[in-house]
């Protein structure tokens, strides 16, 4: 009998095979005909770009990645594969990467409302919003009714201050009424706006419709604090019952209460999660970690002694622990197990820092009290911008809102990044800004590549983020904390007030005085007395915070200093 006829498969018919598949739910069987399909055709660009949307659409954004980047290589003229691939990078967080694959098709790409769209997505998600805008209005100007440009340039609305930003949201859902994200975004920016009854009404209506979704719960959360509401938090309650299989509202809630200190009611929220979820082993380490900050240590000690959770995240909150019961070799060794993973982690070497302080080990004097660590350093035409500035700022901070999850205990902060905004005033303030902080890096000690800010004295630095503070007399102040997502944090002061009452430092910056949850009586390694006109710089992982003060109001700028995007580590 003969036998029958060999028959490859062409990479059409791979592709075919795996689209079926994939229609069918069947998403295992169409991956695996597409890697049995590359695995023979390895050169076929619409075989590895197929591979790349499905691998997206299943959740993989790094396949995806892998795939629509050979896509793209095979075919370097195809300004679709290199939208795909910018698609997936931006799915990544990989924003700046996205950025330089889109430059390279900008020529046909610009005449294309999905290139324009993409690349403001990938510019907004890099932080460049001016560019954002830009691209934005790039898509529309090609297709009016673009549903995520416009949700995108709405966005970049609010996020730039724009007194247009409701507008720009009422044109997103007129487009696309179900885009949850829109509600949120108009909520915000009446808020913003001054309307504070329409932005509850909308933020409730979403609670209701969509109680899981902790964006809406935070926004809530935030408008009944400002309201000066005691239980501002009680909605997360009301939404677990609406949803009872969802253990992500019990986590939100209780780092809702944490983030005001309210820790003693966290802990009792993570009991209530365990009973809805008993399986659920993170509440069991979330009432360990609230019990501890709030200051029942047998409770937490009871709890942390039973955990089987071993990473990150519950060796730093069990070093915070073990230095509020006094065993500080026990503290240090858990911190050494997170740095030796990610010796990048601020949070790690700022309980490091007190650590070596408790131990009275000489290197903490290494860490955080080299000469040229903290400075006090005039703005760069200071006697030009503050004149300015101050007052533009006031105007800014009179539409602004108590801050929920932050330092501030009282007073208001401004939305989103300041520096994102479009006034040329505020560019010219980032630029003297960068310019004192050039003055400062080259003010430091010597590279160093065991610090963990010295070793990045020779590298690119840029800003990370900004915004602007305004406290009020009668015992504002910030609570001692770190900035863990940058290198350095300052603090320009604008306005200051001049009657300090019974205190003579009050007001004052303290650098290095642990944070009150760790239950220490050790006071700050240095003082400053801040200047108008003048910036605070110093090391992120130093703890700092603000003495209270009465009078009239205290206002400053901060920020934080990182790495530039894309410098090697």
């Amino acid at each position: 009998m003969a036998a029958g006829p060999v028959i490859d498969l062409g990479p059409q018919q791979f592709r075919d095979r795996a689209i079926g598949a994939f229609r069918t739910g069947d998403t295992a069987g169409a991956l695996s005909a597409l890697e049995e399909g590359l695995e023979k055709h390895p050169n076929h660009a619409q075989l590895a770009n197929t591979a790349g949307d499905i691998y997206l659409k299943s959740g993989d954004a790094v396949s995806a990645i892998m795939h629509f980047g050979n896509a793209a290589a095979l075919e370097p003229q195809s300004t679709q594969y290199a939208i795909n691939h910018a698609i997936a990078l931006s799915a990544a967080d990989r924003h700046h990467h996205a950025l330089d694959v889109l430059r390279r098709v900008e020529t046909n790409g610009r005449k294309l409302a999905v290139y324009c769209s993409t690349r403001g997505n990938a510019a907004r998600g890099a932080n460049l919003l001016a560019e954002a805008q830009e691209w934005y209005d790039h898509a529309l100007a090609i297709e009016p009714q673009r549903p995520l440009a416009l949700h995108g340039r709405a966005r970049v609305a609010i996020e730039r201050g724009d007194d247009q930003a409701v507008q720009w949201f009422d044109r997103a859902l007129a487009v696309n009424s179900g885009d949850a994200d829109a509600w949120l975004g108009k909520a915000q920016a009446l808020d913003v706006a001054g309307d504070t009854n329409g932005a509850r009404q909308i933020a409730e209506a979403i609670v209701q419709q969509a109680p899981g979704w902790a964006e809406g719960l935070r926004f809530l959360a935030q408008l009944r604090l400002s309201a000066s509401e005691t239980d501002f938090s009680s909605h997360y309650g009301a939404a677990a019952k609406l949803v009872p299989q969802d253990p992500s509202i019990y986590s939100e809630w209780c780092a809702t209460l944490a983030s005001l200190d309210f820790d003693e009611k966290a802990a009792e929220v993570a009991v209530e999660a365990q009973k809805a979820f008993p399986a659920n082993a993170h509440f069991t380490f979330l009432e360990a970690v609230h019990a501890s900050s709030s200051g029942q240590l047998d409770r937490a000690e009871a709890i942390f002694a039973k955990l089987e959770q071993q990473d990150d995240n519950r060796w730093l909150q069990e070093a915070r622990h073990r230095i509020r019961i006094g065993e500080v070799e026990r503290a240090n060794n858990l911190v050494e197990k997170i740095l030796a993973q990610d010796p990048w982690n601020i949070s790690a070497w700022a309980i490091r820092g007190v650590v070596w302080r408790l131990g009275q080990d000489p290197k903490s004097v290494w860490l955080q009290e080299q000469e040229g660590l903290v400075q006090l350093r005039p703005l760069r035409d200071a006697e030009t911008l503050l004149p300015e500035v101050v007052p533009f700022m006031h105007e800014l901070h009179d539409r602004s809102t108590f801050p929920l999850g932050q330092s501030l205990r009282g007073g208001t902060q401004t939305r989103g990044n300041l520096f994102a905004r479009p006034e040329p005033l505020l560019a010219r303030l980032k630029e003297a800004i960068m310019e004192t902080v050039e003055d400062y890096r080259q003010a430091l000690p010597p590279q160093d590549a065991k610090h963990p800010l010295l070793r990045t004295r020779e590298l690119q630095w840029a800003m990370e983020g900004a915004w602007s503070v305004r406290l009020a007399g009668g015992g504002d102040f910030h609570a001692s904390h770190i900035h863990p997502q940058g290198i350095v944090s300052s603090a320009l002061y604008l306005e200051l007030p001049k009657d300090r009452g019974d205190d003579p430092k009050a007001g004052w910056l303290e650098i290095g005085r642990p944070a009150k949850d760790l239950g220490l009586e050790i006071g700050p390694l240095k003082t400053i007395e801040p200047k108008e006109g003048h910036l605070a710089l110093f090391p992120s992982t130093l703890y700092h915070g603000t003495r209270p003060f009465r009078g009239d109001r205290r206002m400053t700028v901060a920020f934080d200093v990182n790495l530039q995007k894309g410098t090697p580590q």
